[in-house]
């Protein structure tokens, strides 16, 4: 088994056997569409490496690795703190385009301006405001000059349902990091960390915001 990383932010080892259940079911089964959205932003070549950041078991990352082609040195990895979200990853979907590692978002192992693009889908709530600033601040790093950066998470609600999904979550799951998230602290983040202010590209269900921002030159 794979150990999980040290982190003051929220891990799910425990939800890694009925994740791939549950994920779907929360989004009232708008994961695949959001997804598929997701991997169009990301407009990838076959020789791009992408970073999933918070991929839990790896759904995203295999989607993007899809339209990877490793003898181009092409490949798309997964990171998350939780060891036995990694180890079901490798488990259900490694392969040599799709790859798992475990490790923390706000200290990653990899040199400077290793990635062509990042992602991450459902993440940042879990993780509390500073973690948030290091984990940008790390993103920015890793990522190559012009390279995007594409994320789905909690934001502020646009409807009633949404505004009730989202309040309710956060005190159901007595998660605060969830009301960072559901205040708007994520496009000023993102831009105090040196990425373009993140565009607002689509709403899902009342309190999911999809955001695209980039690293140097507007795309």
């Amino acid at each position: 088994m794979i150990e999980s990383i040290p982190t003051r932010g929220r891990t799910l080892d425990m939800a890694s056997v009925v994740y791939d259940l549950l994920e779907p079911l929360c989004l009232l089964g708008q994961q695949k569409k959001i997804n598929n959205h997701l991997v169009s932003l990301l407009d990838v070549k076959s020789c791009d490496k992408v970073l999933d950041v918070g991929c839990g078991t790896g759904v995203l990352t295999k989607l993007i690795s899809e339209k990877m082609n490793p003898t181009e040195g092409g490949y798309s990895l997964g990171i998350d703190a939780a060891g036995k979200m990694i180890s079901a990853a490798r488990k259900k979907r490694g392969n040599t385009a799709c790859k798992f590692e475990a490790m923390a978002a706000e200290s990653l192992s990899f040199e400077n301006e290793t990635f062509d693009s990042i992602v991450s889908s459902f993440f940042y709530h879990h993780i509390q405001f500073d973690l948030k600033q290091k984990a940008f601040a790390e993103a920015y790093r890793v990522l190559k000059p012009g390279g995007k950066l594409i994320i789905a998470d909690m934001h502020i609600p646009t409807s009633f349902m949404g505004a009730l999904t989202a309040h309710t979550s956060r005190w159901i799951l007595f998660q605060p990091q969830i009301g960072e998230n559901i205040k708007g602290v994520l496009p000023e983040l993102i831009e105090n960390e040196g990425f373009s202010y993140p565009k607002t590209v689509e709403n899902y269900l009342g309190y999911v915001t999809v955001f695209s921002a980039n690293k140097g030159n507007l795309f």
